[in-house]
């Protein structure tokens, strides 16, 4: 049976059961087969309670923005979505390697190099997202409360996302055994008031909906384009995938764990980013100037409003308790002596913090369309070496050699250092960086072709061409050439 590594040391089996009435101590430490339960099919709904979010409605909505008919939007809903077997594919190492994806990518990037890799990549994308969700949640909250007469631009959002992040927290401080145990019903509750607030908004579709401009050419597919990145931002952030299967039992197939995770991400991806197209069909300019998800509550009867709002709240702690649930493990791989509760209170506060900046200077379409886009530069030529990885291990990830961070350990490389990881990751970005465009910055090759995006195809080709190449044969059991 596989023995855990040194930082699993003095503390006792019991101290790591995965119930959901107990606080989970264990962080990346290993889990021995005795302790592995669960089936494939329990991730889908686990995957799909983060999913059914209001920030599917607004990154819709911002597609018409951009000047698409509806059926091109869909098109390109559609093709995003495609790219959600990626958290799937990568899903797997967490099983098989027994710990968490942050431990898993030390055999893409070499012992030192992860822990550069995870303290950019991981907290980045885990800042990102704690933020924006929380934001969504901050705004609506704050919303609802001045229709009943709460006024107070500046410490009403804030109070609403101290109490929302708090909440957050604590559920990611229960960890896996709560969220195995609780997302199941909240993916039910929000599947209900999604789909009731759906039918609500149905009658005020402007189903003859034309673009006031018609796009063609060069501008089409710019919008076609910038559409796609920043759909495609939402699947290849979750390099957790991991970390949410890796209780399963060992010998579970990954295709089960990666249609799983796939169709649980993708399905209410797909519903409710259409649903935010169709929304933005019969919203006026008016309204997109106070913002699309207060001009959904006025859309509402009055007593579905606060429900939407509670939806809202539900959505933001079940992704961003995933996300401090992970990013604490994440914390831990980098090398930080802390226990994994320390160190998701430690997350808890750096993105609440980042929150209640963005609440004070930001609307939530603005800051969603623009962090989102950027976040790509990242996190698509990470998620293709991952994938590129996971297909030439074919899984083969021994956790004790993970953790094995020594001089003569199988994935300790160069001095440390993987070059052809480490080479890959930071081609992908640049070449992300250059296809790049935003109402911020655009690189000089999207300026080129007229303002088309193609960082997510070009940044992913490049470093997964690139990785591989760098490898040149599949890898044997030393984890070299």
């Amino acid at each position: 049976m596989t023995q855990n590594p040194p930082v699993d040391a003095g503390h006792p089996a019991a101290e790591h059961l995965d119930a959901a009435s107990r606080p989970e101590t264990r962080g990346i430490e290993l889990i021995d087969d005795a302790e592995r339960h669960g089936r494939a099919r329990d991730l889908f709904l686990i995957w799909a309670a983060p999913s059914v979010s209001i920030l599917n409605l607004t990154i819709g909505a911002s597609l018409i923005l951009l000047g698409l008919e509806i059926w091109q939007a869909i098109a390109v809903i559609v093709a995003a979505s495609l790219l959600w077997i990626l958290p799937g594919i990568i899903a797997g190492s967490g099983p098989a390697s027994g710990t968490s994806g942050s431990v898993v990518t030390r055999a893409m990037y070499g012992i030192l190099g992860n822990r550069l890799f995870v303290a950019v990549v991981g907290w980045f994308i885990g800042a990102v997202f704690l933020s924006l969700t929380w934001l969504a949640s901050s705004f609506l909250g704050a919303d609802l409360l001045r229709r009943i007469g709460i006024v107070d631009p500046i410490w009403v959002p804030i109070g609403v996302t101290l109490v929302v992040s708090a909440v957050t927290i604590l559920v990611a401080i229960f960890g896996h055994g709560l969220i195995l145990r609780a997302y199941p019903y909240m993916a039910g509750a929000l599947f209900i008031i999604f789909l009731a607030v759906a039918g609500f908004i149905l009658p005020t579709v402007d189903w003859q909906y034309a673009a006031p401009e018609p796009l063609s050419g060069a501008a089409l597919w710019s919008a076609i384009s910038i559409g796609f990145t920043i759909l495609a931002s939402t699947p290849l952030s979750f390099m957790n995938s991991p970390d949410i299967a890796r209780y399963l039992p060992r010998d579970t197939k990954p295709s089960h764990i990666t249609a799983a995770t796939a169709l649980g991400g993708a399905i209410p991806f797909i519903v409710f980013t259409i649903v935010g197209v169709l929304l933005a069909t019969g919203v006026s300019d008016a309204a997109f100037a106070v913002g699309i998800d207060v001009a959904l509550v006025d859309l509402l009867p009055s007593w579905l409003g606060p429900i939407l709002v509670l939806g809202v709240v539900i959505n933001t702690i079940a992704l961003n308790a995933m996300t401090a649930y992970t990013s604490s493990m994440a914390l831990q791989a980098i090398g930080f002596r802390l226990r994994r509760i320390p160190a998701a209170i430690i997350v808890g506060v750096v993105g609440t913090a980042l929150t209640i900046y963005l609440v004070l200077s930001s609307s939530l379409l603005e800051a969603a369309n623009l962090m989102l886009q950027f976040l790509v530069v990242v996190s698509g030529p990470a998620m293709a070496i991952f994938v590129v990885d996971v297909i030439l291990r074919r899984y083969d990830y021994d956790g004790v050699d993970l953790f094995h961070d020594r001089p003569g350990g199988r994935f300790w490389y160069s001095a440390g250092w993987s070059i052809p990881g480490i080479t890959a990751l930071f081609a992908g970005g640049i070449a992300t960086a250059l296809c790049l465009s935003t109402s911020v910055w655009s690189g000089p090759i999207a300026q080129l072709t007229g303002y088309i995006d193609l960082s997510v195809p070009v940044g992913m080709l490049v470093a997964a061409v690139l990785y591989a190449g760098l490898l040149r044969t599949p890898l044997g059991k030393d984890g070299r050439p």
